[in-house]
This record gives structure tokens, sequence and C-alpha cells, in this order.
């Protein structure tokens, strides 16, 4: 029942979605996913690859054919139908510059989402932004539909990425363990777990400000802009039913991940955790 009133209202909002973030932060989720995406590290470790790749081009003879990079970074942006992380990463990574040469990107990104219509939002606005050689050509950014809880071995190999990050996605994941399960499971040994979510304010007067808030501004300003309410009304419950930050630690904890931490951002309004698989 969940997964479907999930895929109904994000097919309801994916238009308005920026829009609707705007509402639910303040506008303050911009600076939250910057910091979430600098937090990956994909652009120094983009240099570094791309200065090996490059190295070992030069090592290879005039007549020699261009040989595959070595060394490659995959990242798997998941929930993430319109784009807003996977262009950060696409941006730190300068995988557009990348685009205007030929052949394929050690650089990838990509994007999984259950909604299609998310996804179809998400690809527009790609091809719009960087045009559609990052996507046919160099394939460094890609969309791909997909269910978090249930990724399919053949559209997602088991220990595949190297990154992967959920930003405000996972609360609307019908069974978080499997999730996280699912998680661990696509990611190389070695790979990195990053979620950026809605938590909870463990100030009890921020909490009462913010419960204001939420319950009273967001529903309504759903109606005003974008006449539905409902969505906007689920949307705010749905943060407050989310593990607290503790829980979700020890759940990954638990699915298997190591060196497992939190970081609470505007007094715990959102917290972003992360984790390794082990080697």
């Amino acid at each position: 029942e969940k997964e479907g009133r999930v895929r109904q209202v994000f097919e309801n909002v994916a238009e308005s979605y920026d829009v609707m973030n705007d509402m639910m932060s303040g506008g303050m989720h911009r600076l939250w996913k910057d910091y979430f995406v600098d937090l990956t590290c994909i652009g120094p470790m983009s240099r570094m690859i791309r200065q090996q790749h490059q190295r070992e081009q030069s090592q290879t003879t005039t007549e020699s054919a261009a040989v595959a990079p070595t060394a490659e970074l995959r990242c798997l942006d998941v929930a993430g139908g319109t784009g807003d992380i996977a262009f950060r990463m696409i941006d730190a990574a300068q995988c557009a510059e990348r685009s205007k040469s030929s052949g394929k990107d050690c650089i990838s990104v990509t994007v999984c989402d259950i909604n299609t219509e998310m996804l179809r939002v998400g690809e527009r606005r790609a091809r719009s932004r960087y045009g559609s050689a990052i996507i046919d050509e160099t394939q460094a950014l890609q969309f791909q539909q997909g269910n978090a809880q249930q990724l399919t071995p053949d559209t997602f190999p088991p220990n595949t990425f190297d990154i992967y990050t959920i930003s405000f996605g996972l609360r609307n994941v019908t069974d978080v363990d499997k999730g996280l399960e699912q998680a661990y499971q696509v990611l190389k040994p070695g790979g990195r777990f990053l979620c950026l979510e809605f938590s909870h304010v463990p100030n009890a007067t921020l909490q009462q400000l913010y419960d204001v808030y939420s319950f009273n501004m967001i529903p309504t300003m759903g109606q005003m802009i974008a006449n539905d309410r409902d969505s906007y009304q689920y949307l705010v419950e749905s943060i407050r039913k989310f593990p607290k930050q503790d829980e979700l630690q020890a759940r990954m904890d638990q699915v298997g991940f190591q060196s497992t931490k939190y970081t609470n951002l505007t007094g715990g309004i959102v917290a972003i955790h992360e984790g390794y698989k082990p080697l």
C-alpha cells in the first residue's frame, strides 16, 4: 500500500519537485545537497582517475588502439529521479566537459527511481542542461527505473558501484532494511553508502516550531501552489515516521556496513548517514 501511495505522490509532484523541496526546507535543501555531494569526494576522486587514464593513454604508441581505462568510478543515485544529486555529481566530476570527446567516460552516474515520471523529468532536464552526448555517447549519465528495495541483478549487478547515494528517498522505501540490504549488495567491497534524509530534531523547542511549520504551512502551500494538499501532507507525515538517527545507524550496522556515522544538519532537521562495505 505504501509503495503505491509513494508512486502516486511523486507522479503528482514530479514537475514541481524542486518547488516542493524549497517549500519543505525553506530553500535549505540546495545547501544540504551541495554539502552532501562534497562528502562523496567524487570531484577529487574523478580527477585522480582521469589523470591515471591520461597517463595510460600517453604510454600507448600512436599506432596502438586507445586502451580502455583500468580505473573507473561508478556511482548509483537511488530515488534521484529529477537529477538534483546526479547533476551535482556530474558537475563535480566534470563529465560535461568530458562528453565533448569521444569514447565512454570512466566516470558514470546512474540515476535510479521507481517512478518513471520522475525519471522522464530528470532525463529531459539532463539533455537540456548538458546535451545528449553525455547520455547517448559517453554514457556518464544514465537513467534507469528500479525499486530501491529490489534492485534486479541483471540491471544492478552485485559488487558494481563505488558510491551509493540516496537523498530524501529512504523514508519512502516501504522496507527500509531491505533498501539498506540492496545498497550493501550493489556496492563494491570498500564502496561507500551515503544517505541524506529529513530526520528528528533533538531540541524540544525547535521541534515544536518545526512541527507547527510542517503540519500547518507545508500542506497549505501544497494546496496553493500545486493544488495537491494530500501529497504534501503525506510527505510531512513520512518524516515523522522515519527512524531516528541512532536507530538508522544501528540498522546500517546490522546489515553489515562498517565505520557508520551520522551528521546532523540544521539542528537535526536533516541528517547524513554514511558507512562502508568492508573489503
